[in-house]
């Protein structure tokens, strides 16, 4: 018999897509409970009594001091009613098999408290998201290729995906040339824009902002954590892409499942002890 799945979606201070991303567990299967960070800052809700935490896209603090920067620092150094700040909790609900998804916004903050790609297993900020290389917040489709050694259940199964983009500052800067060949090395960068047909690419309109190793997503090294720029949850049925129409003319028969849903699928069915749609 499967087993419940659980996903806190936090929220508040700006962040205006947790209903989409509850959504997209509750869709895949799982069930989702929307909170407002204070409520759990307040301890009147734990992260551990839920498998994943997610962090939704919008513009936290209204990206004042650099997008993600402030909801990150709460998350660093806010104190629970034990004392421990929420970021020392989270190393344990990892520590405990937990999964943790940012989303745009939520991939920002991730990045900037240090839980990606968090190569010296410290926590501590290594990379950067800043402003787009066009200079302009990218709100359109895009393609995506998924690494093909890449290493996290979140995206088995998927090689090119179209997904939407909705963000002015989503490039991604590596400027330890080390850091970025550890990176790489260990297969951290683990979704690339490209081309339609799937070759990754750093050029504009293709590469929305212009990031380092044309990188959308990045993993940490146990595969737990998933950051990523575009909007998975804004593909939830096939009906959510702005060119549906010619592509069910085109094959009469395609599912109508959006291909955003798979990712929330593919965790679903991983904590469930399910067999994924690539084993079944």
């Amino acid at each position: 018999m499967s087993r419940s799945v659980h996903t806190l979606v936090i929220t508040g201070f700006g962040i205006n897509c947790e209903e989409e991303l509850a959504a997209a567990w509750q869709l895949a299967g799982a069930a989702a409970r929307i909170a407002h960070l204070n409520e759990v800052l307040s301890g009147a809700v734990s992260i551990h009594d839920f498998q994943v935490i997610s962090l939704p896209g919008g513009f936290s603090f209204g990206d004042d001091l650099g997008s993600g920067k402030v909801l990150a620092n709460k998350i660093r150094f806010a104190r629970l009613p034990s004392g421990r700040t929420l970021l020392a909790e989270i190393r344990v609900f990892l520590q405990g098999g937990g999964f943790i998804i940012g989303i745009c916004n939520g991939f920002q903050a991730l990045v900037k408290m240090g839980l990606l790609p968090d190569v010296g297993g410290e926590q501590r900020q290594e990379v950067s998201l800043t402003t787009n290389k066009s200079g302009l917040f990218e709100d359109r489709w895009v393609h995506c290729k998924v690494r093909p050694d890449t290493h996290t259940v979140f995206l088995k199964g998927i090689d090119i995906i179209a997904l939407p983009v909705r963000h002015g500052e989503g490039r991604l800067l590596m400027p330890d040339p080390q850091l970025r060949e550890h990176i790489r090395s260990q297969h951290l960068d683990c979704m690339a824009y490209c081309t339609p047909d799937g070759e990754p690419t750093s050029d504009y309109p293709a590469n929305p902002n212009g990031a380092d190793l044309d990188c959308a997503a990045l993993i940490d090294r146990s595969g737990q954590v998933l950051g990523m720029m575009p909007h998975p949850e804004a593909f939830l049925s096939l009906y959510n892409h702005p060119d549906w129409p010619s592509m069910l003319r085109a094959d009469p028969a395609r599912c109508e499942k959006g291909a955003g849903l798979r990712i929330f699928e593919n965790l679903v069915q991983h904590l469930q002890g399910q067999p994924s749609e690539e084993q079944a």
